[in-house]
């Protein structure tokens, strides 16, 4: 008989959980004790998220008596299909969509108050719904800003919110969460997963990224906890089972994400489950879905920074000529291999790569970042790749940094700047029949310190698969002595 936590709930709830699911969620350690000296900063893209993913850290930091502050990306006036069903009518209207922006901040102010919380502890920004994404990638240094999609706007239109009137362009929403880290101050910060398939979630996370590295020597430096909310067929089974855990997707299971639980009381689930249906503009459509996140415990899981150091000296001794790739064995083994999504990749089983679907690695040599991405031998040359690359220096501004896209075909490569194409000499690509090699000069990318990157990859016009954006920190030849 499977274990249960039937009891805490009326018998309508009960159900029985698999062992299986019981034993995965056992394994991951436990998320450390909020105290009353926390400063708990939550960011969320939608009014909504952080009640799915972090209502349990919120009633504990309450309870514990830390500070806590959420700060809302968007007013999450897109979606479609809830403003269709919630206002029972068709419309297109802009005004309209910015009427729903408004519903949805006062949805998350009466969340917030079911949690213990008040109008003080939440900050709206504002900015553009499913357009966070795309400004990021081509909006800095624009002269127009970008204009969304639906509401037709091109600054934050709400009167009430903390960046009403600043136009939708990415410095001023770097600028924000700048001020609000520096203003803050938190010891800890829970934030959208790299790994998530919404845009504006992936596009919080890599806003985070870089404010923080920004504010790294004017506070101090905070613990960063992703949580996960769109994953393809995540989490199951779909509507209200607050008996079961929830536990990581299976795509995710033998990543090298270390993950922590948050168990929650039984009294904890169900001011979940009230705040869960505070937010009706959502759950008039989507009920089945938002409540299936309202479980024994919250998740929290982070992939580790990507370290990598150049090698000192020539890894390989100057015998006969060798082409550039060749000569990429050596350079991984000696500078260091990241890989996912297997758990527990050495340099040693770097010749395995072949047999793992999905994985991409990183390193570095001769002043480039080196991108070794795994394939299927049947997709033969069919496989093309998008390779999003964005550097960090505190040297430079980072609106000033080139926002780089490879575009990987065959054995030749586009390079963009943005949305401009750019003369890149020393950008290489090659195919091979399990593998396809990058090759991007570091001067390409400003000289940086930290590359935050993913990949996609296609088979034709299909997509095959898209990888996390990760961390990868570049140190000097000489820093581990």
């Amino acid at each position: 008989m499977a274990v249960t936590n039937a009891d805490a709930f009326p018998p309508g709830h009960r159900t029985q959980i698999p062992k299986d699911q019981q034993a995965i969620v056992q394994q991951y350690s436990l998320l450390e004790p909020i105290t009353k000296e926390d400063r708990i900063l939550i960011l969320a893209p939608h009014p909504d998220d952080e009640v799915i993913g972090c209502s349990g850290v919120i009633q504990k930091a309450v309870a514990a008596g830390a500070s806590v502050r959420i700060a809302y990306l968007t007013n999450g006036d897109a979606n479609q299909l809830a403003f269709i069903v919630y206002e029972k009518r068709l419309t297109f209207l802009p005004g309209e969509f910015v009427h729903m922006g408004e519903v949805r901040r006062k949805e998350a102010t009466a969340a917030a108050q079911i949690l213990g919380l008040n109008a003080d502890n939440l900050t709206f920004f504002g900015y553009p719904d499913f357009g966070t994404f795309t400004m990021f990638q081509y909006y800095w240094g624009s002269k127009k800003p970008y204009r969304s999609l639906l509401s037709r706007q091109t600054k934050v239109p709400y009167k009430d919110n903390y960046s009403f009137d600043k136009s939708y362009i990415p410095e001023n929403v770097l600028a924000d969460i700048t001020s609000v880290l520096l203003d803050f101050q938190p010891t800890r910060v829970f934030v959208t997963h790299p790994a998530d398939s919404n845009a504006d979630h992936r596009a919080y996370c890599l806003y985070f990224q870089i404010a923080l590295a920004q504010v790294e020597n004017q506070i101090p430096k905070p613990k960063v906890y992703n949580y996960l909310v769109h994953c393809v067929g995540w989490p199951l089974p779909r509507h209200y089972h607050p008996d079961y855990p929830l536990i990581p997707p299976h795509q995710l299971l033998d990543s090298e994400i270390v993950w922590q639980r948050l168990p929650l009381t039984a009294a904890e689930i169900e001011k979940k489950h009230k705040a869960v249906l505070c937010n009706r503009s959502q759950t008039s459509s989507s009920a089945f879905y938002l409540l299936s996140f309202v479980r024994s415990n919250e998740l929290f899981g982070s992939y580790p920074d990507v370290v990598l150091t150049p090698p000192r000296a020539p890894a390989v001794p100057a015998i006969k000529p060798q082409s550039f790739w060749d000569r990429t064995l050596a350079f991984f083994g000696i500078s260091g291999l990241i890989t996912e999504p297997k758990m527990g990749m050495t340099v040693g089983s770097f010749k395995k790569l072949a047999e793992v679907k999905g994985n991409v690695s990183y390193a570095v040599a001769d002043s480039c970042l080196l991108i070794r991405i795994h394939k299927d031998e049947e997709l033969n040359r069919r496989m093309n790749a998008m390779i999003y690359l964005y550097g960090f220096s505190d040297r430079v501004d980072f609106a000033q940094m080139p926002k780089i896209t490879v575009i990987a075909r065959h054995n030749k490569c586009r390079v963009l700047n943005k949305r401009s194409r750019i003369q890149a000499d020393g950008v290489g690509v090659e195919l091979k029949p399990n593998e396809m090699l990058v090759k991007v000069p570091l001067p390409l990318l400003g000289n940086p310190t930290i590359i935050v990157s993913s990949v996609k990859t296609f088979s034709g016009i299909n997509s095959v698969d898209m990888s996390a954006f990760r961390t990868i920190i570049i140190e000097e030849a000489d820093s581990h002595g």
